[in-house]
């Protein structure tokens, strides 16, 4: 199995020219530490013969007989005219661009997180959206998409979208037990109430409906009136 894949890895990497993927992992258009004081000290340049690193253009006075191409930047991102990469490379499938009146192609991938409008061919590696007639949006896209990393990486983005699937499913089913759960608590606890008032309700005395003669019988009769033994007795002057 090891063999198989270092056989494999062997004929990808023949496949490419040995400074490509130097190139599209080096960091360019920062100052030169080696040239700081010169008018041009920002490293644009890269020596396919050397590999070894970004250079300002004082750096290549160094480099006279070898073959070096300049990187330019576009909205943040490290374009090179097709004119000089196609001397070197084969670009086919690689879409371009035209900036600033130069046709170029982009170093590295640019994530697009939604396709645009309309949109009905995207970048094979990064859907990046691309016209019809082009499979990826740079070349670092072309180097992924041609090789055998494209399918595992495919394949592990499938089962991780499954898994999160999964998952959303196993937790939805969780909360969906949880809340009938809670229903049948409340539920069993109001008939429980319910059961408590009614037992309250039958030891206590019920109390009975007043009646006309209740109100009679509660109050006092009053006696028959004396007349005063003095009342009949008339006085003489």
């Amino acid at each position: 199995m090891r063999q198989g894949g270092g056989e494999r890895d062997g004929a990808e990497n023949q496949r490419w020219p040995p400074w490509l993927k130097p190139l599209l992992g080096t960091s360019f258009f920062g100052q030169c530490k080696l040239h700081a004081d010169a008018h041009k000290s920002e490293c644009n340049m890269y020596c396919l013969a050397c590999m070894n690193g970004a250079l300002c253009s004082q750096c290549l006075a160094y480099h006279r007989d070898h073959h070096a191409i300049q990187i330019r930047r576009s909205s943040y991102h490290d374009v090179i005219r097709v004119s000089e990469i196609q001397k070197v490379l084969d670009i086919s499938g690689v879409q371009t661009y035209i900036i600033n009146s130069a046709r170029v192609v982009f170093l590295n991938e640019r994530p697009q997180p939604r396709p645009g409008k309309g949109v009905t061919n995207t970048c094979e590696v990064c859907q990046r959206s691309l016209l019809d007639t082009f499979r990826f949006c740079s070349l670092g896209c072309k180097i992924v998409g041609t090789s055998g990393d494209l399918r595992v990486r495919k394949k592990q983005a499938v089962v991780k979208k499954n898994k999160k699937k999964k998952q959303a499913q196993q937790q939805q089913q969780h909360r969906g037990a949880a809340l009938d759960s809670e229903d049948d608590s409340s539920s069993t606890s109001t008939s429980r109430g319910s059961d408590r008032s009614s037992v309250v309700q039958s030891f206590t005395p019920s109390t009975p409906p007043a009646t006309p003669n209740s109100f009679r019988t509660g109050k006092r009769r009053k006696g028959v009136p004396h007349r005063s033994p003095f009342g009949s007795l008339v006085l003489e002057f």
